[in-house]
């Protein structure tokens, strides 16, 4: 069995037992988080939301907190001496699917 869920504005496919890491959610780590269904499937059985699936959802466990590597920017322009150096470091929250509920 598996379930589409969305956090974060994406849309993730899931099923359980599954280790993701998903945009940085306000939960403490071993707390529960549920998530509302898009999409469940079954074998040959799909059954498609209207957003959502009614009755369905997804419970999840907080793994963690951390953040991704660091992903460096450069901005140059030719000829102009100018340069210019960054970096950004997104969060995520790592969660594990505990249970599909159909």
């Amino acid at each position: 069995m598996y379930a589409v869920i969305t956090s974060g504005g994406r849309q993730y496919r899931v099923a359980e037992g599954q280790t993701l890491k998903l945009e940085k959610l306000a939960a403490e780590v071993g707390s529960t988080v549920d998530f509302e269904v898009l999409m469940i499937g079954n074998d040959d059985k799909i059954t498609v939301g209207k957003p959502f699936v009614k009755g369905c959802k997804v419970a999840a466990s907080v793994i963690g907190q951390g953040r991704h590597d660091k992903v460096h920017i450069m901005k140059f322009r030719r000829r102009k001496h100018h340069q210019k150096q960054m970096g950004h470091r997104q969060s995520f929250t790592e969660v594990k699917i505990v249970k599909i509920e159909a």
